[in-house]
Protein backbone atom coordinates (compact mmCIF):
# COMPACT_ATOMS: atom_id res chain seq x y z
CA UNK A 1 0.00 0.00 0.00
CA UNK A 2 1.47 3.36 -1.07
CA UNK A 3 0.56 5.97 1.53
CA UNK A 4 3.35 8.54 1.95
CA UNK A 5 0.92 11.21 3.21
CA UNK A 6 0.30 9.43 6.53
CA UNK A 7 2.43 7.94 9.30
CA UNK A 8 0.41 4.76 9.66
CA UNK A 9 -2.10 2.56 7.85
CA UNK A 10 -4.28 -0.14 9.38
CA UNK A 11 -6.44 -2.82 7.77
CA UNK A 12 -9.85 -3.30 9.38
CA UNK A 13 -11.28 -6.68 8.39
CA UNK A 14 -14.99 -6.34 9.15
CA UNK A 15 -16.36 -9.75 8.17
CA UNK A 16 -15.30 -13.38 8.19
CA UNK A 17 -13.27 -15.44 10.63
CA UNK A 18 -10.27 -13.17 10.23
CA UNK A 19 -12.07 -10.04 11.43
CA UNK A 20 -9.94 -7.59 13.35
CA UNK A 21 -7.61 -4.61 13.05
CA UNK A 22 -4.14 -5.13 11.60
CA UNK A 23 -1.53 -2.35 11.56
CA UNK A 24 0.60 -2.30 8.42
CA UNK A 25 4.39 -2.31 8.52
CA UNK A 26 6.06 0.81 7.13
CA UNK A 27 8.44 0.15 4.23
CA UNK A 28 10.64 2.39 2.08
CA UNK A 29 9.36 5.25 -0.12
CA UNK A 30 5.98 5.52 1.56
CA UNK A 31 4.87 1.91 1.16
CA UNK A 32 3.16 -0.22 3.81
CA UNK A 33 2.59 -3.97 3.93
CA UNK A 34 0.98 -6.64 6.09
CA UNK A 35 0.12 -10.33 5.86
CA UNK A 36 -3.21 -11.24 7.44
CA UNK A 37 -3.91 -14.93 8.12
CA UNK A 38 -7.34 -16.47 7.73
CA UNK A 39 -8.76 -14.00 5.22
CA UNK A 40 -10.66 -15.66 2.37
CA UNK A 41 -12.64 -14.77 -0.74
CA UNK A 42 -15.72 -12.74 0.21
CA UNK A 43 -14.34 -11.19 3.40
CA UNK A 44 -14.71 -7.43 3.60
CA UNK A 45 -12.31 -4.80 4.87
CA UNK A 46 -11.45 -1.11 5.10
CA UNK A 47 -8.19 0.77 5.32
CA UNK A 48 -7.59 3.58 7.79
CA UNK A 49 -4.94 6.08 6.66
CA UNK A 50 -3.39 7.62 9.78
CA UNK A 51 -6.11 8.85 12.12
CA UNK A 52 -8.50 9.47 9.25
CA UNK A 53 -11.76 7.85 8.28
CA UNK A 54 -12.16 4.28 7.13
CA UNK A 55 -11.62 4.09 3.39
CA UNK A 56 -11.98 1.42 0.69
CA UNK A 57 -8.79 -0.04 -0.73
CA UNK A 58 -7.50 1.95 -3.76
CA UNK A 59 -6.75 -1.40 -5.42
CA UNK A 60 -9.93 -3.12 -4.27
CA UNK A 61 -11.03 -5.87 -6.64
CA UNK A 62 -14.69 -5.46 -5.69
CA UNK A 63 -16.88 -2.81 -4.05
CA UNK A 64 -20.21 -4.61 -3.48
CA UNK A 65 -21.65 -1.67 -1.51
CA UNK A 66 -20.37 1.14 -3.73
CA UNK A 67 -17.51 3.61 -3.72
CA UNK A 68 -17.56 4.46 0.00
CA UNK A 69 -18.28 1.03 1.44
CA UNK A 70 -16.02 -1.86 2.40
CA UNK A 71 -13.77 -3.58 -0.12
CA UNK A 72 -14.22 -7.29 -0.70
CA UNK A 73 -11.45 -9.86 -0.97
CA UNK A 74 -11.47 -11.64 -4.33
CA UNK A 75 -9.45 -14.79 -4.96
CA UNK A 76 -8.78 -14.71 -8.74
CA UNK A 77 -7.85 -18.40 -8.75
CA UNK A 78 -11.44 -19.44 -7.98
CA UNK A 79 -12.86 -18.44 -11.37
CA UNK A 80 -12.97 -21.31 -13.87
CA UNK A 81 -11.88 -20.04 -17.27
CA UNK A 82 -12.99 -21.96 -20.35
CA UNK A 83 -11.16 -20.04 -23.07
CA UNK A 84 -8.22 -22.39 -23.46
CA UNK A 85 -6.59 -21.99 -26.84
CA UNK A 86 -7.75 -18.40 -27.24
CA UNK A 87 -4.84 -16.04 -27.88
CA UNK A 88 -6.61 -13.07 -29.45
CA UNK A 89 -6.92 -11.89 -33.04
CA UNK A 90 -4.67 -9.75 -35.26
CA UNK A 91 -5.30 -6.02 -35.19
CA UNK A 92 -6.23 -6.10 -38.89
CA UNK A 93 -9.24 -8.33 -38.17
CA UNK A 94 -10.88 -5.97 -35.68
CA UNK A 95 -14.44 -4.94 -36.52
CA UNK A 96 -15.54 -3.28 -33.29
CA UNK A 97 -18.96 -3.05 -31.65
CA UNK A 98 -19.05 -0.44 -28.87
CA UNK A 99 -21.65 -0.85 -26.14
CA UNK A 100 -22.60 0.54 -22.76
CA UNK A 101 -23.37 -2.30 -20.37
CA UNK A 102 -26.09 -0.44 -18.48
CA UNK A 103 -28.16 0.50 -21.53
CA UNK A 104 -27.45 -2.37 -23.95
CA UNK A 105 -30.11 -4.52 -22.26
CA UNK A 106 -33.11 -4.09 -19.99
CA UNK A 107 -31.19 -5.71 -17.12
CA UNK A 108 -28.06 -3.62 -17.65
CA UNK A 109 -25.58 -6.27 -16.50
CA UNK A 110 -22.59 -8.19 -17.82
CA UNK A 111 -24.63 -11.40 -17.71
CA UNK A 112 -27.41 -9.88 -19.83
CA UNK A 113 -24.97 -9.14 -22.67
CA UNK A 114 -24.03 -12.82 -23.10
CA UNK A 115 -27.27 -14.02 -24.81
CA UNK A 116 -26.71 -11.40 -27.54
CA UNK A 117 -23.19 -12.49 -28.51
CA UNK A 118 -24.51 -14.84 -31.20
CA UNK A 119 -26.33 -11.86 -32.73
CA UNK A 120 -23.08 -9.89 -32.84
CA UNK A 121 -21.19 -12.80 -34.39
CA UNK A 122 -23.90 -13.18 -37.04
CA UNK A 123 -23.76 -9.44 -37.70
CA UNK A 124 -20.09 -9.83 -38.56
CA UNK A 125 -18.24 -8.03 -35.77
CA UNK A 126 -15.06 -9.54 -34.38
CA UNK A 127 -14.67 -7.57 -31.14
CA UNK A 128 -16.87 -5.89 -28.57
CA UNK A 129 -15.73 -2.81 -26.71
CA UNK A 130 -17.45 -1.85 -23.49
CA UNK A 131 -17.41 1.61 -22.03
CA UNK A 132 -15.56 1.89 -18.68
CA UNK A 133 -16.77 -0.36 -15.88
CA UNK A 134 -14.46 0.56 -13.01
CA UNK A 135 -16.47 1.40 -9.88
CA UNK A 136 -17.96 4.89 -10.06
CA UNK A 137 -20.40 6.72 -7.82
CA UNK A 138 -24.02 5.59 -8.09
CA UNK A 139 -25.61 2.80 -10.07
CA UNK A 140 -25.66 4.47 -13.50
CA UNK A 141 -23.22 6.51 -15.54
CA UNK A 142 -21.03 6.44 -18.63
CA UNK A 143 -18.14 5.12 -16.56
CA UNK A 144 -15.59 7.85 -17.20
CA UNK A 145 -15.81 9.03 -13.59
CA UNK A 146 -14.45 5.85 -12.07
CA UNK A 147 -12.60 5.85 -8.76
CA UNK A 148 -12.19 2.13 -8.07
CA UNK A 149 -9.98 1.33 -11.02
CA UNK A 150 -9.49 -2.33 -10.12
CA UNK A 151 -13.13 -3.05 -9.23
CA UNK A 152 -15.69 -3.91 -11.95
CA UNK A 153 -18.89 -2.07 -11.08
CA UNK A 154 -21.19 -3.76 -8.59
CA UNK A 155 -24.35 -2.76 -10.49
CA UNK A 156 -23.10 -4.58 -13.58
CA UNK A 157 -22.21 -7.81 -11.79
CA UNK A 158 -18.77 -7.28 -10.29
CA UNK A 159 -15.59 -9.17 -11.18
CA UNK A 160 -17.18 -12.58 -11.71
CA UNK A 161 -19.81 -11.10 -14.01
CA UNK A 162 -17.16 -9.42 -16.15
CA UNK A 163 -15.07 -12.60 -16.32
CA UNK A 164 -18.12 -14.61 -17.38
CA UNK A 165 -18.80 -12.14 -20.19
CA UNK A 166 -15.21 -12.21 -21.44
CA UNK A 167 -15.12 -15.99 -21.15
CA UNK A 168 -18.27 -16.19 -23.30
CA UNK A 169 -16.86 -13.75 -25.86
CA UNK A 170 -13.75 -15.85 -26.35
CA UNK A 171 -15.78 -19.03 -26.70
CA UNK A 172 -17.69 -17.28 -29.51
CA UNK A 173 -14.50 -16.07 -31.18
CA UNK A 174 -14.97 -12.44 -30.15
CA UNK A 175 -12.11 -10.29 -28.89
CA UNK A 176 -12.83 -8.07 -25.89
CA UNK A 177 -11.79 -4.42 -25.58
CA UNK A 178 -12.08 -2.59 -22.27
CA UNK A 179 -12.27 1.20 -22.16
CA UNK A 180 -10.05 2.58 -19.38
CA UNK A 181 -9.55 6.10 -18.03
CA UNK A 182 -6.05 7.13 -17.00
CA UNK A 183 -6.39 10.92 -17.22
CA UNK A 184 -8.45 11.71 -14.09
CA UNK A 185 -10.56 10.19 -11.32
CA UNK A 186 -14.24 10.82 -10.71
CA UNK A 187 -15.56 13.29 -8.11
CA UNK A 188 -17.58 10.93 -5.89
CA UNK A 189 -15.84 8.33 -3.74
CA UNK A 190 -12.43 9.66 -4.73
CA UNK A 191 -10.30 8.78 -1.71
CA UNK A 192 -6.85 7.94 -3.11
CA UNK A 193 -5.63 11.42 -2.19
CA UNK A 194 -5.96 10.44 1.48
CA UNK A 195 -3.11 8.01 0.96
CA UNK A 196 -0.67 9.37 -1.60
CA UNK A 197 0.29 12.14 -4.00
CA UNK A 198 -1.87 10.95 -6.88
CA UNK A 199 -2.73 14.45 -8.11
CA UNK A 200 -0.82 17.48 -9.31
CA UNK A 201 -1.61 21.19 -9.40
CA UNK A 202 0.75 21.71 -12.35
CA UNK A 203 -1.95 20.75 -14.84
CA UNK A 204 -5.71 20.69 -15.02
CA UNK A 205 -8.17 18.59 -17.03
CA UNK A 206 -11.75 19.40 -18.11
CA UNK A 207 -13.10 16.66 -15.81
CA UNK A 208 -11.14 16.90 -12.58
CA UNK A 209 -7.71 17.16 -11.01
CA UNK A 210 -4.85 16.01 -13.22
CA UNK A 211 -2.96 12.89 -12.22
CA UNK A 212 0.64 13.13 -11.09
CA UNK A 213 2.63 11.34 -13.78
CA UNK A 214 5.75 13.51 -13.62
CA UNK A 215 6.13 15.08 -10.17
CA UNK A 216 7.47 13.85 -6.85
CA UNK A 217 5.98 10.45 -6.12
CA UNK A 218 4.98 9.88 -9.74
CA UNK A 219 6.78 6.51 -9.90
CA UNK A 220 4.12 5.05 -7.62
CA UNK A 221 1.28 6.71 -9.53
CA UNK A 222 2.60 5.23 -12.76
CA UNK A 223 2.93 1.85 -11.09
CA UNK A 224 -0.71 2.05 -9.98
CA UNK A 225 -2.03 2.61 -13.51
CA UNK A 226 0.41 0.37 -15.36
CA UNK A 227 -0.45 -2.32 -12.85
CA UNK A 228 -4.10 -1.68 -13.64
CA UNK A 229 -3.55 -2.22 -17.37
CA UNK A 230 -1.74 -5.50 -16.73
CA UNK A 231 -4.42 -6.53 -14.21
CA UNK A 232 -7.17 -6.39 -16.83
CA UNK A 233 -5.06 -8.24 -19.38
CA UNK A 234 -3.99 -10.95 -16.95
CA UNK A 235 -6.76 -11.61 -14.44
CA UNK A 236 -9.62 -10.83 -16.85
CA UNK A 237 -8.12 -12.06 -20.13
CA UNK A 238 -8.94 -8.72 -21.79
CA UNK A 239 -7.59 -8.59 -25.36
CA UNK A 240 -7.22 -4.84 -25.81
CA UNK A 241 -7.48 -1.60 -23.90
CA UNK A 242 -8.93 1.61 -25.27
CA UNK A 243 -7.36 4.47 -23.30
CA UNK A 244 -9.62 7.50 -23.04
CA UNK A 245 -8.54 11.03 -24.02
CA UNK A 246 -4.82 10.36 -23.77
CA UNK A 247 -4.02 13.96 -24.71
CA UNK A 248 -5.08 14.75 -21.13
CA UNK A 249 -2.53 12.36 -19.66
CA UNK A 250 -0.18 15.23 -18.91
CA UNK A 251 3.41 14.15 -18.42
CA UNK A 252 6.71 15.96 -18.91
CA UNK A 253 9.08 13.12 -17.99
CA UNK A 254 11.63 11.91 -20.55
CA UNK A 255 9.71 8.67 -20.98
CA UNK A 256 6.03 9.48 -21.31
CA UNK A 257 3.62 7.40 -19.25
CA UNK A 258 1.99 6.06 -22.43
CA UNK A 259 5.30 4.80 -23.72
CA UNK A 260 5.93 3.07 -20.42
CA UNK A 261 2.48 1.44 -20.53
CA UNK A 262 3.13 0.24 -24.07
CA UNK A 263 6.54 -1.11 -23.11
CA UNK A 264 5.14 -3.15 -20.22
CA UNK A 265 2.16 -4.42 -22.23
CA UNK A 266 4.39 -5.41 -25.15
CA UNK A 267 6.63 -7.31 -22.77
CA UNK A 268 3.62 -9.07 -21.28
CA UNK A 269 2.11 -10.08 -24.63
CA UNK A 270 5.40 -11.56 -25.83
CA UNK A 271 5.72 -13.54 -22.62
CA UNK A 272 2.13 -14.79 -22.83
CA UNK A 273 2.20 -15.28 -26.63
CA UNK A 274 -1.11 -13.44 -26.94
CA UNK A 275 -2.29 -10.86 -29.45
CA UNK A 276 -2.93 -7.85 -27.22
CA UNK A 277 -3.51 -4.34 -28.51
CA UNK A 278 -3.55 -0.81 -27.12
CA UNK A 279 -5.95 1.74 -28.62
CA UNK A 280 -5.85 5.45 -27.82
CA UNK A 281 -8.41 8.21 -28.11
CA UNK A 282 -6.84 11.60 -28.68
CA UNK A 283 -7.80 15.01 -30.00
CA UNK A 284 -4.37 16.23 -31.06
CA UNK A 285 -3.78 14.38 -34.35
CA UNK A 286 -0.37 13.37 -33.03
CA UNK A 287 1.30 10.41 -34.73
CA UNK A 288 3.71 9.94 -31.83
CA UNK A 289 1.01 7.84 -30.20
CA UNK A 290 1.28 5.05 -32.77
CA UNK A 291 4.78 5.60 -34.13
CA UNK A 292 7.29 2.91 -33.05
CA UNK A 293 9.37 3.64 -29.98
CA UNK A 294 12.62 3.41 -31.96
CA UNK A 295 11.43 6.44 -33.95
CA UNK A 296 10.46 8.48 -30.92
CA UNK A 297 6.87 7.30 -30.74
CA UNK A 298 4.93 5.81 -27.85
CA UNK A 299 4.38 2.46 -29.55
CA UNK A 300 0.60 2.18 -29.16
CA UNK A 301 -1.12 -0.03 -31.70
CA UNK A 302 -3.98 2.12 -33.01
CA UNK A 303 -6.03 5.23 -32.33
CA UNK A 304 -9.57 6.48 -32.72
CA UNK A 305 -9.86 9.02 -35.53
CA UNK A 306 -12.41 11.70 -34.69
CA UNK A 307 -11.46 13.76 -37.76
CA UNK A 308 -12.90 11.05 -40.00
CA UNK A 309 -16.22 11.20 -38.15
CA UNK A 310 -16.37 14.99 -38.20
CA UNK A 311 -15.62 15.17 -41.93
CA UNK A 312 -18.29 12.58 -42.72
CA UNK A 313 -20.98 13.97 -40.42
CA UNK A 314 -20.51 17.59 -41.44
CA UNK A 315 -20.64 16.68 -45.13
CA UNK A 316 -23.81 14.63 -44.64
CA UNK A 317 -25.68 17.00 -42.34
CA UNK A 318 -24.30 20.46 -43.09
CA UNK A 319 -23.64 21.09 -39.38
CA UNK A 320 -21.26 23.96 -38.68
CA UNK A 321 -21.50 24.52 -34.91
CA UNK A 322 -18.70 23.77 -32.47
CA UNK A 323 -15.83 21.74 -33.86
CA UNK A 324 -17.85 21.05 -37.02
CA UNK A 325 -16.96 24.56 -38.22
CA UNK A 326 -13.62 23.07 -39.32
CA UNK A 327 -15.37 20.54 -41.55
CA UNK A 328 -18.15 20.23 -44.12
CA UNK A 329 -16.29 20.36 -47.45
CA UNK A 330 -15.91 17.36 -49.76
CA UNK A 331 -12.12 17.76 -49.62
CA UNK A 332 -12.21 17.21 -45.87
CA UNK A 333 -13.60 13.71 -46.35
CA UNK A 334 -11.12 13.10 -49.17
CA UNK A 335 -8.29 14.05 -46.80
CA UNK A 336 -9.72 11.78 -44.09
CA UNK A 337 -9.77 8.87 -46.53
CA UNK A 338 -6.21 9.63 -47.62
CA UNK A 339 -4.57 10.40 -44.27
CA UNK A 340 -7.01 9.56 -41.49
CA UNK A 341 -6.47 13.01 -40.05
CA UNK A 342 -7.99 16.00 -41.81
CA UNK A 343 -5.80 18.49 -39.97
CA UNK A 344 -2.09 17.72 -40.31
CA UNK A 345 -0.80 21.17 -39.41
CA UNK A 346 -3.35 23.33 -41.22
CA UNK A 347 -5.08 26.27 -39.55
CA UNK A 348 -8.14 25.32 -37.51
CA UNK A 349 -10.79 28.03 -37.24
CA UNK A 350 -12.33 26.27 -34.25
CA UNK A 351 -9.01 26.26 -32.36
CA UNK A 352 -7.70 29.47 -33.96
CA UNK A 353 -4.30 27.89 -34.56
CA UNK A 354 -2.58 25.23 -36.61
CA UNK A 355 -3.60 21.73 -35.58
CA UNK A 356 -2.16 18.25 -35.95
CA UNK A 357 0.95 16.85 -37.57
CA UNK A 358 1.99 14.77 -40.59
CA UNK A 359 0.68 11.21 -40.84
CA UNK A 360 3.52 9.52 -42.72
CA UNK A 361 3.14 5.99 -44.01
CA UNK A 362 1.63 4.18 -41.03
CA UNK A 363 -0.57 1.20 -41.88
CA UNK A 364 -4.23 2.12 -42.18
CA UNK A 365 -5.12 -0.56 -39.63
CA UNK A 366 -3.79 1.84 -37.00
CA UNK A 367 -6.86 4.07 -37.30
CA UNK A 368 -10.36 3.28 -35.98
CA UNK A 369 -13.18 5.14 -37.75
CA UNK A 370 -16.93 5.45 -37.23
CA UNK A 371 -20.00 7.44 -38.17
CA UNK A 372 -21.25 7.28 -34.55
CA UNK A 373 -19.85 6.48 -31.12
CA UNK A 374 -20.82 7.18 -27.52
CA UNK A 375 -19.21 10.64 -27.52
CA UNK A 376 -20.47 11.82 -30.88
CA UNK A 377 -24.04 10.85 -29.97
CA UNK A 378 -24.08 11.33 -26.21
CA UNK A 379 -22.44 14.75 -26.15
CA UNK A 380 -25.09 16.19 -28.43
CA UNK A 381 -27.71 18.33 -26.73
CA UNK A 382 -30.45 15.71 -27.07
CA UNK A 383 -28.31 12.61 -27.51
CA UNK A 384 -29.80 12.16 -30.96
CA UNK A 385 -28.40 9.43 -33.18
CA UNK A 386 -27.71 9.88 -36.88
CA UNK A 387 -30.79 7.77 -37.63
CA UNK A 388 -32.97 10.37 -35.89
CA UNK A 389 -31.90 13.19 -38.19
CA UNK A 390 -30.94 11.59 -41.53
CA UNK A 391 -32.81 9.85 -44.33
CA UNK A 392 -32.27 6.21 -45.25
CA UNK A 393 -30.08 6.91 -48.29
CA UNK A 394 -27.67 8.98 -46.19
CA UNK A 395 -27.56 6.39 -43.40
CA UNK A 396 -26.61 3.69 -45.89
CA UNK A 397 -24.02 5.96 -47.48
CA UNK A 398 -22.47 6.76 -44.09
CA UNK A 399 -22.26 3.05 -43.25
CA UNK A 400 -20.61 2.29 -46.58
CA UNK A 401 -18.08 5.11 -46.21
CA UNK A 402 -17.00 3.70 -42.82
CA UNK A 403 -17.00 -0.02 -43.54
CA UNK A 404 -15.43 0.19 -46.99
CA UNK A 405 -12.75 2.62 -45.82
CA UNK A 406 -9.03 1.84 -45.53
CA UNK A 407 -9.37 1.73 -41.74
CA UNK A 408 -10.77 -0.41 -38.91
CA UNK A 409 -14.52 0.19 -38.48
CA UNK A 410 -16.48 0.70 -35.26
CA UNK A 411 -20.25 0.40 -34.77
CA UNK A 412 -22.03 2.06 -31.84
CA UNK A 413 -24.69 -0.18 -30.31
CA UNK A 414 -27.95 -0.04 -32.24
CA UNK A 415 -26.44 1.84 -35.17
CA UNK A 416 -26.57 -1.34 -37.25
CA UNK A 417 -30.37 -1.18 -37.48
CA UNK A 418 -30.99 2.55 -37.13
CA UNK A 419 -31.88 2.63 -33.42
CA UNK A 420 -33.93 5.73 -32.62
CA UNK A 421 -33.54 5.76 -28.83
CA UNK A 422 -31.24 8.60 -27.77
CA UNK A 423 -28.00 8.13 -25.92
CA UNK A 424 -27.92 10.89 -23.31
CA UNK A 425 -25.29 11.84 -20.81
CA UNK A 426 -26.45 10.46 -17.45
CA UNK A 427 -25.12 10.08 -13.91
CA UNK A 428 -26.28 8.54 -10.66
CA UNK A 429 -24.26 10.48 -8.10
CA UNK A 430 -25.77 11.12 -4.67
CA UNK A 431 -24.06 14.45 -3.90
CA UNK A 432 -26.66 17.14 -4.62
CA UNK A 433 -24.13 19.96 -5.03
CA UNK A 434 -22.23 17.86 -7.54
CA UNK A 435 -25.43 17.12 -9.46
CA UNK A 436 -26.31 20.82 -9.54
CA UNK A 437 -22.86 21.61 -10.94
CA UNK A 438 -23.26 18.93 -13.64
CA UNK A 439 -26.65 20.35 -14.64
CA UNK A 440 -25.19 23.87 -14.89
CA UNK A 441 -22.29 22.57 -16.95
CA UNK A 442 -24.57 20.80 -19.42
CA UNK A 443 -26.75 23.89 -19.86
CA UNK A 444 -23.69 26.04 -20.54
CA UNK A 445 -22.25 23.47 -22.93
CA UNK A 446 -25.46 23.18 -24.96
CA UNK A 447 -26.83 26.71 -24.68
CA UNK A 448 -26.88 27.07 -28.47
CA UNK A 449 -27.62 23.46 -29.35
CA UNK A 450 -30.44 22.54 -31.72
CA UNK A 451 -33.01 20.36 -29.99
CA UNK A 452 -36.70 20.62 -29.30
CA UNK A 453 -37.55 20.78 -25.61
CA UNK A 454 -35.36 21.03 -22.55
CA UNK A 455 -31.93 19.50 -22.08
CA UNK A 456 -32.46 16.09 -20.46
CA UNK A 457 -31.57 16.12 -16.76
CA UNK A 458 -28.37 14.03 -16.45
CA UNK A 459 -29.33 13.00 -12.90
CA UNK A 460 -32.86 11.82 -13.67
CA UNK A 461 -33.35 8.06 -13.83
CA UNK A 462 -35.72 8.57 -16.76
CA UNK A 463 -32.87 10.09 -18.79
CA UNK A 464 -30.94 6.86 -18.30
CA UNK A 465 -33.94 4.62 -19.02
CA UNK A 466 -34.65 6.41 -22.32
CA UNK A 467 -31.26 5.22 -23.57
CA UNK A 468 -31.94 1.50 -23.19
CA UNK A 469 -32.11 -0.54 -26.38
CA UNK A 470 -33.09 -4.10 -27.27
CA UNK A 471 -31.10 -5.63 -30.13
CA UNK A 472 -33.16 -8.84 -29.93
CA UNK A 473 -36.37 -7.27 -31.25
CA UNK A 474 -37.34 -8.26 -34.81
CA UNK A 475 -36.69 -5.40 -37.23
CA UNK A 476 -39.21 -4.17 -39.77
CA UNK A 477 -39.24 -1.58 -42.53
CA UNK A 478 -36.23 0.73 -42.69
CA UNK A 479 -34.62 -0.84 -39.63
CA UNK A 480 -34.65 -4.27 -41.27
CA UNK A 481 -33.06 -2.81 -44.40
CA UNK A 482 -30.34 -1.00 -42.46
CA UNK A 483 -29.52 -4.17 -40.55
CA UNK A 484 -29.36 -6.18 -43.79
CA UNK A 485 -27.08 -3.52 -45.31
CA UNK A 486 -24.67 -3.70 -42.38
CA UNK A 487 -24.56 -7.49 -42.63
CA UNK A 488 -23.79 -7.18 -46.33
CA UNK A 489 -20.95 -4.73 -45.69
CA UNK A 490 -19.40 -6.85 -42.95
CA UNK A 491 -19.83 -9.94 -45.10
CA UNK A 492 -17.78 -8.29 -47.84
CA UNK A 493 -15.03 -7.54 -45.33
CA UNK A 494 -14.80 -11.24 -44.50
CA UNK A 495 -15.07 -12.47 -48.09
CA UNK A 496 -12.68 -10.28 -50.07
CA UNK A 497 -8.90 -10.37 -49.80
CA UNK A 498 -8.73 -6.64 -50.54
CA UNK A 499 -9.92 -5.97 -46.98
CA UNK A 500 -6.81 -7.70 -45.70
CA UNK A 501 -4.61 -5.03 -47.27
CA UNK A 502 -3.60 -2.06 -45.11
CA UNK A 503 -0.54 -0.75 -46.98
CA UNK A 504 -1.18 2.63 -48.55
CA UNK A 505 0.97 1.60 -51.53
CA UNK A 506 -1.76 -0.87 -52.55
CA UNK A 507 -4.53 1.72 -52.41
CA UNK A 508 -5.59 4.51 -54.72
CA UNK A 509 -7.92 7.30 -53.64
CA UNK A 510 -9.38 9.72 -56.17
CA UNK A 511 -11.56 12.70 -55.42
CA UNK A 512 -13.84 14.47 -57.91
CA UNK A 513 -14.60 17.68 -55.97
CA UNK A 514 -16.87 19.23 -58.61
CA UNK A 515 -19.08 16.14 -58.58
CA UNK A 516 -18.56 15.33 -54.89
CA UNK A 517 -17.61 11.76 -55.73
CA UNK A 518 -14.89 9.76 -53.97
CA UNK A 519 -13.36 6.65 -55.58
CA UNK A 520 -11.33 4.21 -53.51
CA UNK A 521 -9.42 1.28 -55.00
CA UNK A 522 -7.86 -1.45 -52.89
CA UNK A 523 -5.84 -4.31 -54.40
CA UNK A 524 -5.77 -7.61 -52.53
CA UNK A 525 -3.87 -10.79 -53.33
CA UNK A 526 -6.91 -12.42 -54.94
CA UNK A 527 -9.16 -9.53 -55.91
CA UNK A 528 -9.40 -5.80 -56.43
CA UNK A 529 -12.14 -3.64 -54.99
CA UNK A 530 -13.38 -0.25 -56.14
CA UNK A 531 -15.79 1.64 -53.87
CA UNK A 532 -17.48 4.78 -55.17
CA UNK A 533 -19.32 7.27 -52.95
CA UNK A 534 -21.45 10.16 -54.17
CA UNK A 535 -22.35 13.13 -51.97
CA UNK A 536 -23.95 14.96 -54.88
CA UNK A 537 -27.61 15.96 -55.06
CA UNK A 538 -27.60 14.96 -58.73
CA UNK A 539 -26.85 11.91 -60.84
CA UNK A 540 -23.21 12.09 -61.89
CA UNK A 541 -21.38 10.61 -64.88
CA UNK A 542 -17.92 9.50 -63.77
CA UNK A 543 -14.87 7.56 -64.83
CA UNK A 544 -14.82 4.71 -62.28
CA UNK A 545 -11.04 4.21 -62.58
CA UNK A 546 -11.43 0.50 -63.37
CA UNK A 547 -8.51 -1.40 -64.90
CA UNK A 548 -8.71 -4.12 -67.57
CA UNK A 549 -10.69 -7.18 -66.53
CA UNK A 550 -14.17 -8.31 -65.58
CA UNK A 551 -15.86 -6.31 -62.85
CA UNK A 552 -18.96 -7.31 -60.93
CA UNK A 553 -21.11 -4.88 -58.98
CA UNK A 554 -21.47 -6.20 -55.43
CA UNK A 555 -23.40 -3.31 -53.91
CA UNK A 556 -25.52 -0.40 -55.05
CA UNK A 557 -27.20 1.48 -52.21
CA UNK A 558 -29.52 3.24 -54.67
CA UNK A 559 -31.17 -0.05 -55.71
CA UNK A 560 -34.92 -0.31 -55.22
CA UNK A 561 -34.27 -3.05 -52.69
CA UNK A 562 -32.78 -0.33 -50.46
CA UNK A 563 -35.72 1.99 -51.28
CA UNK A 564 -33.58 3.97 -53.69
CA UNK A 565 -34.52 5.37 -57.11
CA UNK A 566 -33.20 2.29 -58.90
CA UNK A 567 -29.79 1.21 -60.15
CA UNK A 568 -28.18 3.45 -62.76
CA UNK A 569 -24.75 1.77 -62.88
CA UNK A 570 -24.24 -1.47 -64.84
CA UNK A 571 -24.18 -4.82 -63.03
CA UNK A 572 -21.01 -5.94 -64.83
CA UNK A 573 -18.24 -4.32 -66.79
CA UNK A 574 -15.70 -5.99 -69.06
CA UNK A 575 -12.74 -3.87 -69.98
CA UNK A 576 -10.16 -5.04 -72.52
CA UNK A 577 -6.44 -4.35 -72.30
CA UNK A 578 -5.56 -0.83 -73.45
CA UNK A 579 -9.27 0.07 -73.41
CA UNK A 580 -10.48 3.06 -71.46
CA UNK A 581 -13.23 2.16 -68.98
CA UNK A 582 -16.66 3.48 -69.89
CA UNK A 583 -18.19 6.20 -67.78
CA UNK A 584 -20.90 5.11 -65.39
CA UNK A 585 -23.79 6.85 -63.68
CA UNK A 586 -23.99 7.05 -59.91
CA UNK A 587 -27.15 8.19 -58.15
CA UNK A 588 -27.28 10.98 -55.54
CA UNK A 589 -26.07 10.12 -52.04
CA UNK A 590 -25.26 6.52 -52.84
CA UNK A 591 -22.46 3.97 -52.76
CA UNK A 592 -21.28 1.49 -55.39
CA UNK A 593 -18.88 -1.43 -55.01
CA UNK A 594 -17.22 -3.25 -57.91
CA UNK A 595 -14.88 -6.22 -57.53
CA UNK A 596 -12.62 -8.08 -59.93
CA UNK A 597 -10.69 -11.32 -59.43
CA UNK A 598 -6.98 -10.95 -60.04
Amino acid sequence: MWAPKVDSVAVHVVSGKGAGTFPMQKEERGYYSVTIPGVVDGDRYFLRPGNGELRPDPVSRYQPGGVDDASQVVDPKLFCWQDEGWSGIPLEKYVIYELHVGTFTKEGTFAAVIPHLDYLVELGVSAIEIMPVSQFGGDRGWGYDGVGHYAPHNAYGGPDGLKQLINACHRKGLAFILDVVYNHLGPEGNHVGDFGHYFTERYHTPWGRALNFDGAGSDAVREYFIGNALYWLDEFHVDALRMDAVDWILDNRAQHFLQQVAEEVHRYRVKQQRQIHLFAENDTNDMRLINPMQYGGYGLDAQWCDNFHHALRALLTGETTGYYEDFGQFNHLLKAYTDGYVYTGEYSHYRQRGHGGPVGDRRTSQFVVFCQNHDQVGNRKCGDRLSAVQTLDRLLLAAAVVHLSPYLPLIFMGEEYGERAPFHYFVGFSDQELLAAIRRGKHEEHASGICEGDIPDPAAEQTFLECKIDVSLPREGEQALIQEFYRLLLGLRKKLSAFRVFERSRMEITGLPQQKVLIFRRDGDEDSLVSIFSFSNLQEQIDPRLSAGSWEKLLDSSARHWRGPGEAAPATLKIAQNESPPSITINPFSALVYASNR
